[in-house]
């Protein structure tokens, strides 16, 4: 694939700065790039490299106005280079149809241009959308639904009557729809509670490797449209997660849960069972979640408290020592006055 930097720029809504017509047939990191490629520099520091690098064209914020090769300026390097990254890296897949190695229920309803790899279980009473990919090992229970152009990796296991939207990446390993962790005791024995609810997986959702989501106890488990999951993240019963939230690996979300739209988890961070997290807050990594964190916040700690109390608590934690041996002298001094003001009192 070849594209003129003019066609680039249409693409991420920029300007050229040199020759618009220069062809364009890969992307590159500045160090490597060859002639035919673009690059990028979205951090001020690697501008001295702007001059240095092979590439034919490099893609930089409009403040940049000069350079010994063509510019595709930009508002944000970044995300221009991610959008002209996804264009030259998009396969085309040519649907193969259903192999003869794969189980597909005779009450299934297939899609048009499907892909069902070897190995492939589909249950009884599934529906399958257009153009949808299922690779090989992937248990489809039955009942449950997956729609157009969504991409199901190797043995990725969905339970019975889970429901996936378009365009949805699930990941290999990942588990959706297993049995909520519920349980009451009677006495010291643990009784299981039925989990007969659902899962709801909205469109444009992408799911990472080993990741689990539990079915609801009663009623549903959703996560809704633009969500981003990644590795190794568990998310209970009865969780809500609001759309356009990113979850990083290792996260654990407890029992119904209700995260807010636009909510950032960083990695390993936990959140305790009946909270709310607000729209648009940001969690730092590792912290424990205990309450409710009110929306358009910054959170970390834990428990989670504000981010910028956390900073100064943080800074604070190393002097600990030190202000823990001068108030122990502190207190020394304090006695010796209070003796003597003891001693001049029984005097008198």
């Amino acid at each position: 694939m070849k594209k003129r930097l003019k066609d680039l720029a249409i693409l991420v809504d920029g300007e050229v700065f040199g020759d618009e017509d220069t062809e364009i047939s890969g992307v590159a990191p500045i160090e490597i790039a060859k002639p035919g490629e673009i690059t990028f520099i979205a951090n001020s520091r690697y501008l001295s490299k702007l001059n240095e690098t092979n590439a034919s064209s490099v893609i930089v914020s409009k403040e940049i106005i000069s350079a010994n090769k063509p510019l595709l300026r930009v508002k944000d390097p970044y995300l221009a280079f991610v959008k002209i990254l996804t264009l030259f890296s998009q396969k085309t897949r040519k649907p193969m149809g259903i192999d003869p190695n794969a189980w597909v229920s005779k009450t299934a309803k297939l899609g048009k241009d499907i892909s069902i790899y070897p190995y492939a279980y589909i249950g009884e009473g599934c529906i399958i959308g257009d153009r949808v990919s299922i690779f090989p090992g992937v248990y489809l229970g039955e009942d449950s639904v997956v729609g157009d152009d969504s991409i199901l990796y190797p043995n990725v296991s969905i339970y019975p009557k889970t429901v996936i939207g378009s365009r949805v990446i699930i990941h290999s390993g990942a588990v959706i729809g297993a049995d909520g962790f519920g349980y009451v005791k009677d006495g010291r024995k643990n009784v299981k509670i039925p989990q007969v609810g659902v899962v709801i997986i909205e469109d444009d959702v992408e799911i990472g490797a080993n990741t689990t989501i539990d079915r609801a106890t009663m009623g549903k488990t959703i996560i809704h449209s633009g969500v981003k999951i990644d590795n190794l993240v568990v998310v209970a019963h009865n969780v809500e997660v609001g759309e356009d939230s990113i979850i990083v690996a290792q996260v654990g979300i407890a029992g119904s849960t209700k995260v807010g739209k636009n909510v950032t988890l960083g990695g390993q961070v936990g959140l305790r069972d009946h909270i709310e997290i607000g729209d648009n807050v940001r969690v730092g990594a590792q912290s424990g979640v205990a309450q409710d964190l009110k929306a358009n916040g910054e959170y970390t700690g834990s428990p989670a408290i504000n981010h910028h109390d956390f900073l100064r608590m943080a800074i604070t934690l190393p002097k600990v020592p030190e202000m823990r041996k001068a108030l122990i002298q502190m207190e020394r001094r304090l006695r010796k006055i209070e003796e003597i003001i003891s001693l001049k009192e029984k005097e008198k």
